[in-house]
């Protein structure tokens, strides 16, 4: 699994949808200063990439939940790749919206999942679990024994852990931060003087501050 992990960061820096720039953050929509920014949105567009996660999620999941019913995509980045890895497993797929619909049926999952089916939810990206968690409410709401949550790359945030475990939901990633980062200084993307910076806003995202 290490390997793999190596490879599904190596290619997620290599496309360039994850960007490390500790030096001059990146402001996230909640005002937090960062230095890494993914748009995994980017992997689609880059076949080998995508059959790469698909595999890779359809294995791990294979292994952590062998009772999976069925998969469902969180919206929107969790769609796409919850169709391939339904496809990899012959598995029926639903997704979950972020709200119900205002109009028709008011349906906030999409497709058919039937109380008591054990499915797993995936998502692109995992940082304080906050959208993922909302769709486990939902699909347990309906019925779904959710099993876990599996996603491509996961920020490895104390948030995160303690959210999770709140929600009694396991979870996991293809790849993570920490393997990310030692990708990164093997290719010369960061160098050896950025790691400390990099590790600290990982510890306390908040409060972190750039090295300038």
């Amino acid at each position: 699994m290490a390997d793999y992990q190596t490879e599904v960061a190596a290619a997620l820096l290599k496309i360039e949808a994850v960007k490390l720039q500790p030096t001059a953050p990146f402001t996230w929509a909640s005002g937090i200063l960062s230095p890494i920014y993914t748009d995994n949105r980017k992997t689609i567009s880059f076949p080998a990439v995508r059959r790469l996660i698909a595999q890779g999620l359809a294995a791990l999941i294979k292994r952590e939940y062998p009772d999976v019913q069925v998969i469902g995509g969180v919206a929107t980045a969790g769609i796409p790749h919850a169709a391939w890895v339904a496809e990899v497993l012959d598995l029926p797929m639903v997704y979950v919206r972020s709200k119900p619909k205002d109009h028709g049926a008011g349906q906030q999952i999409e497709g058919v999942v039937l109380p008591g089916q054990k499915i797993v939810l995936i998502d692109d990206l995992i940082s304080t679990g906050g959208s993922v968690l909302g769709a486990v409410k939902a699909t347990r709401a309906a019925g779904a024994e959710v099993l876990g949550v599996s996603a491509i790359f996961s920020y490895e945030l104390p948030a995160a852990t303690q959210n999770f475990g709140e929600a009694q939901t396991p979870f996991n990633a293809l790849t993570n931060y920490t393997t990310l980062l030692t990708v990164a200084q093997q290719t010369g993307t960061i160098q050896a003087s950025d790691l400390a910076t990099l590790q600290e806003w990982r510890q306390d995202p908040q409060a972190w501050q750039p090295n300038n």
